[in-house]
């Protein structure tokens, strides 16, 4: 996981990478190959991706819908 520090600046970190992948989140909700195939132009591999599935889903800003294998938005004024 890269984090900003001494060596990588924010923008090369994933948490540069959040603010897009939840733009699209808030709009609708998607599967996860959709999601990477709209998003893949911005991150070096799939394996970056999944880190910043599993920390916005850590933070509880998305969740997994079971039935239909979407990932959702998790807005908090609507909690």
């Amino acid at each position: 996981m890269r984090l900003p520090n001494k060596l990588h600046s924010y923008d090369e970190s994933i948490l540069a990478k959040f603010p897009v992948v939840l733009s699209l989140l808030e709009k609708a909700d998607i599967s996860v190959y959709l999601l990477f195939s709209q998003l893949k132009n911005h991150f070096e591999d799939v394996g970056e991706f999944v880190e910043v599935l599993d920390c916005l889903f850590a933070l509880g800003s998305l969740e997994i819908m079971e039935e239909t294998r979407f990932i959702r938005y998790v807005d908090r004024n609507t909690m």
